[in-house]
């Protein structure tokens, strides 16, 4: 049984400076749609969110964007998506992307990104939801975050259950393969 149906994916609203992270995002969309899963994400059309969304659609899957009314004013929406949800505020963002998701993906971004993917594990940590996440690991990028975070596990900050959490992938078919294992051990009650 496939776990994960649509999948929230946190990216960059710039390309970033190296194309292997528009090779990333594009063969993202494409191990999606291969495994029948929709895209949730955060609406807009610049950058690495533009880019996911357009593959996507290009690969011939669904696409559901949740954008801030301010951003829609800013001309940065992107109108051509199968569902496009105008919202007040990022905060009603971030919640309406929860809801419409079955897991998180964190390719390479910014502070938008953090900021999602933290809340994210925050939520899961607060039992608001039981939803995995994973970091999708492009040439190393994650790679002071993932130090960090043991970092905080060793400082006696993070439970290692919790730093456990956090899945990390090298590649889009990985990371959909972990968050579907992670979903299947959600759904029976098991802590992943």
């Amino acid at each position: 049984m496939k776990n994960v149906r649509r999948l929230a994916v946190y990216c960059g609203s710039a390309p970033g400076s190296r194309p292997v992270f528009a090779d990333a995002t594009r063969e993202t969309a494409k191990a999606m749609v291969s495994r029948g899963v929709d895209l949730v994400y955060g609406g807009g059309r610049l950058g690495l969110m533009g880019l996911i969304a357009d593959s996507v659609l290009d690969c011939g899957g669904q696409v559901f964007g949740v954008i801030p009314e301010a951003l829609v004013n800013l001309e940065v929406a992107h109108t051509g998506v199968t569902e496009l949800h105008t919202v007040a505020n990022m905060h009603e963002r971030k919640a309406k992307m929860t809801d419409l998701a079955d897991a998180f993906l964190a390719l390479p971004g910014g502070i938008g990104t953090l900021d999602e993917l933290f809340e994210a594990w925050s939520w899961n940590a607060l039992g608001y939801h039981a939803k995995p996440f994973c970091l999708l690991n492009v040439e190393g990028f994650w790679d002071g975050l993932i130090e960090f975070m043991d970092h905080a596990t060793e400082s006696g900050f993070l439970s290692q259950r919790r730093r456990a959490q956090l899945l990390v992938a090298s590649t889009p078919g990985e990371a959909i393969e972990l968050l579907d294992e992670a979903a299947a051990a959600a759904t029976q009650g098991m802590v992943w």
